[in-house]
């Protein structure tokens, strides 16, 4: 009888042995569901590369031993057909699902992903936004099954007025933005910011465009030059960004923009030697951060001959590591409850995914658009341009309260 017991318990012990570390040497598929085609390709084809590199690169290294597989889906920038392609990553036993570019396509996902784990107990799935900066996603419509890498609107608009308010010469400010969530969230936290940091300055005009569907910007910048403004406040990105500034370029416009997505795939060409000294950029990094990331963007550049620029994707690969180590499982709904209030280091330093409302607190920076030199030497598509940092924000300073009332399930 003794024995009998001491082998019964050997032998529980061996199983729970053997499933605390199930994970271990398991594939891990993530379906990335993003623009293809369209006037938006160029940017959603440099992160499907950077989330497929980082995934060959975090399975040699993350803490739980999983092997990680990207699955490249392309939503043609809709939400419609996003929830197609959502349907079907689902359908093939996805559990983890990643997408940024575009907030109305992401307030579609996160509505899908919360009727789907609702009705599908055991089948849960996790929505890991990388980009998506509409702030509504971590206030009004917070879901547990949502997690944030990028900063959102607040946040960025947050530092960059605090910037803005000890700049004398900004004194008129055009608002040029996206006509979808992203573009009205950037002219509202702009203004409310303005308004309560720098009373004297000026909003001489405001304009929200359709989405990836214009082509020339020249009408918009002959409205900003007639507006007097000295300053445009943009939160455009990819090709939008790209022919502003190129428009920019070619009609004589010498105010400053402040922008979310200078790094991003086109713009830095279309800036060239144009708007040194006068594009700035908010972001969570930038091309010089130095250490691994330096290595890994030389890594990069060499194997693609492309920047890379969505650091969220490092985030989100750390995270997942440490989560599922944490939860001895790839399991989503333990995965969540791991990484719900998990901190990590990332290559911009100690971080917090905020269990309030799945908001990650990360240090921000300001960078403006200068010539490469010794000490910032990171050449952004072969112009002899980088961004230079000029101001750091940590993450005290950049955090913005939130309304979330998280309905943990």
């Amino acid at each position: 009888m003794k024995f009998k017991k001491m082998a019964l318990a050997l032998a529980t012990s061996a199983m729970f042995a053997v499933s605390a570390y199930a994970q271990k040497g398991e594939t891990v598929k993530i379906a990335w569901i993003d623009p293809l085609s369209g006037l938006m390709a160029p940017v959603g084809s440099n992160q499907l590369k950077s989330f497929q590199f980082f995934a060959d690169e975090f399975s040699k290294t993350n803490p739980a031993g999983v092997k990680f597989e990207v699955i490249g889906l392309d939503n043609k920038l809709s939400p419609a057909e996003s929830l197609n392609q959502l349907k079907s990553a689902m359908d093939q036993g996805v559990r983890y699902i990643t997408q940024g570019n575009g907030s109305g396509v992401a307030g579609a996902i996160i509505d899908a992903v919360n009727k789907h784990n609702e009705r599908n107990p055991g089948k849960e799935v996790i929505f890991l936004n990388h980009s998506a900066v509409d702030p509504d996603f971590t206030n009004s419509k917070c879901s547990y099954w949502h997690f944030r890498f990028d900063a959102d609107t607040s946040m960025k608009l947050e530092a960059m007025t605090t910037f803005m308010k000890d700049q004398k010469d900004i004194k008129k400010v055009y608002l040029l933005n996206q006509n979808y969530s992203h573009g009205h969230q950037v002219a509202k936290f702009a203004k409310e910011n303005l308004a309560r940091k720098r009373t004297d300055v000026q909003i001489v005009g405001e304009d929200l465009h359709p989405l990836a569907q214009v082509r020339d910007f020249a009408p918009y910048i002959a409205k900003i030059k007639a507006s007097g403004a000295d300053t445009v406040i943009t939160g455009n990105w990819g090709s939008d960004l790209s022919l502003l500034v190129k428009a920019a370029n070619e009609n004589g416009y010498t105010g400053k923009f402040y922008t979310y997505y200078t790094g991003v795939t086109g713009t830095p060409t279309a800036l060239g030697k144009g708007g040194e000294g006068r594009v700035f950029q908010i972001a969570y990094s930038h091309y010089n951060m130095g250490g691994q990331m330096q290595k890994w963007m030389a890594d990069f550049k060499k194997k693609f001959n492309d920047d890379f620029y969505t650091g969220s994707v490092i985030h989100i690969y750390t995270a997942l590591g440490e989560a599922m180590a944490k939860a001895k499982s790839t399991d989503p709904v333990k995965v969540a409850a791991a990484m719900h209030g998990l901190k990590f280091k990332s290559f911009n330093g100690d971080v917090e995914m905020r269990s309030l409302d799945h908001q990650l607190q990360q240090p921000l920076y300001l960078t403006v658009w200068k010539k490469t030199d010794k000490k910032f030497p990171y050449d952004a598509e072969n112009t002899g341009m980088t961004l230079v940092p000029v101001k750091t924000f940590e993450s005290y300073i950049s955090s913005t309260p939130t309304s979330c009332q998280m309905k943990t399930p």
